[in-house]
């Protein structure tokens, strides 16, 4: 991950000064949108936020944060005209129609941040023009500033660009640089990552209430359970490994559960399924890569 080490008061000043376009009114934009204001790095009026066609949409994400938000056809091309940075968060099926509109609208010089499972920075290139790029794949626990993100840019990016990007994705969680051959595999992990988890902690909870809890009691045990499980990871830097083996006494209940799981091959489950997450995104990159106008 790159350090701001002694320019980040340069550089957040020079990150305030940007105007940022939001193509896309979801939750990843509206996750973006709560950490720029919440923490202060970017005046509201600075953030524009236009969609394809949810005005009441737009309306809302204005009344909440104070952005500026139009979808009129001219007012839309202003305002992504004005852009520094143009982040386009929308669905994969609808990326490349987004990125063919701002090619008209991207202004010189001009970044485009992507957000969007599996779109290559050669498909954005193509489609919206040699661009300077950077790619990115958060997961949905950016809504709450506990993200996990992972970035690559093309070669058009300036170091400059670059950490706007960074300081862009770290206000709403951990961001690291990688190659982008290592987005699907991020796409894999921690994109999709947190549905694992809640996969993991609806058996927990059933479990629990099926053992007669309540599912008041059963969920709050759950929760705490996974909360603190990953703050011991976090809090004391060994391995989960280690954590387990420590907790795991030979004979004991907890060695009984995990012979259980080991029995399901619940580690090779869960890597197989990683590995999916991971191949769909490259198989979704390559559908929008097919698209031609």
């Amino acid at each position: 991950m790159i350090l701001m080490d002694n320019r980040h008061a340069h550089i957040t000043d020079s990150f305030r000064s940007l105007r940022i376009g939001i193509y896309g009114a979801g939750s990843m934009a509206e996750a973006i949108i709560r950490g720029l204001t919440e923490k202060r790095l970017i005046a509201p009026d600075r953030i524009a936020v236009v969609n394809r066609s949810n005005t009441e949409r737009l309306e809302e994400l204005q009344r909440r944060y104070g952005v500026a938000a139009d979808n009129s056809p001219q007012g839309k091309v202003q305002l992504l005209q004005a852009a520094d940075i143009v982040l386009i968060a929308v669905k994969p099926k609808d990326a490349a129609g987004a990125l063919a509109e701002l090619k008209t609208c991207l202004r010189p010089g001009a970044l485009l941040l992507s957000v969007v499972a599996g779109l290559s920075i050669a498909t954005m290139q193509r489609i919206a023009g040699p661009v300077p790029v950077v790619r990115t794949m958060p997961n949905t626990s950016s809504s709450i500033g506990l993200g996990a993100t992972g970035v690559c840019w093309s070669d058009e990016t300036t170091v400059d660009q670059q950490e706007a990007a960074l300081h862009l994705l770290q206000a709403v969680g951990y961001a690291t640089v990688v190659a982008e051959h290592d987005l699907n595999m991020i796409t894999g992990l921690s994109g999709s990552g947190p549905a694992y988890v809640y996969y993991l902690m609806e058996a927990m909870i059933a479990a629990g209430i099926d053992g007669g809890l309540s599912a008041e009691q059963a969920r709050e045990l759950t929760v705490q359970t996974v909360r603190g499980a990953a703050e011991m990871v976090r809090l004391t830097g060994e391995e989960p490994g280690e954590l387990r083996r420590k907790v795991t006494s030979p004979g004991g209940t907890t060695a009984a559960a995990i012979e259980t799981l080991e029995q399901y091959q619940f580690q090779q489950a869960l890597r197989s399924a990683i590995h999916r997450a991971e191949a769909r995104a490259q198989e979704m990159g390559e559908q929008i890569g097919r698209v031609t106008f």
